[in-house]
Order: C-alpha cells, then sequence, then structure tokens
C-alpha cells in the first residue's frame, strides 16, 4: 500500500464515496451498492476506462469493496479497512 502513489484524484473518490448522495446523482443502487464507474468518471473529467483504474487501484488496496449488479460494478467506501489503515499511520507506523 505505501509504495502506490496515493493521487490527488483517488483522495477525491475516497471523500466522494463518503457521502455518495451529496456527490453523485441518485440512482437505483446508490444505497445498497454505491456508485459506478460512470458517475465517477463524470465526476472526474475523465473516461471511464480511467475512472476504473484508480478504483480498480483502491480496490487492490482494500479501501474500496464492490458489488456486482447485473453487468455494472458498483464501488463503495470500506469504512473498516480505512479505520484500520489509519490508526497505523496514527501509530507512527
Amino acid at each position: 500500500m505505501l509504495r502506490t502513489p496515493v493521487g490527488q484524484r483517488r483522495l477525491d473518490i475516497l471523500e466522494w464515496l463518503r457521502d455518495p448522495a451529496a456527490h453523485f446523482p441518485p440512482h437505483r443502487y446508490l444505497d445498497e451498492a454505491g456508485v459506478g464507474s460512470e458517475a465517477v468518471a463524470a465526476k472526474l473529467g475523465v473516461s471511464r476506462q480511467v475512472a476504473e483504474t484508480h478504483l480498480e487501484l483502491l480496490v487492490s488496496l482494500g479501501l474500496l469493496r464492490t458489488r456486482r449488479i447485473r453487468l455494472r460494478t458498483y464501488y463503495r467506501r470500506d469504512e473498516v479497512r480505512i479505520a484500520e489503515v489509519a490508526r497505523m499511520f496514527e501509530k507512527g507506523w
């Protein structure tokens, strides 16, 4: 995790997903599944592929969880993992 550059875009994504209803248009699965890559791409002003690269990196770090519904993948924060990482840094890791 520490070798992966954080980048402002990934920090923005994590912040937006803290309260997705405030940052993304409402949709059918927002509350139960999270936000799709298309919505993240639109908010970032990039292609869906670029957004998916950022999202998949955050998933691989364990900071986001995914849920597939039909043909789409939705993303939401993994609050437990984020809290664990924050505690590691607070302890001066």
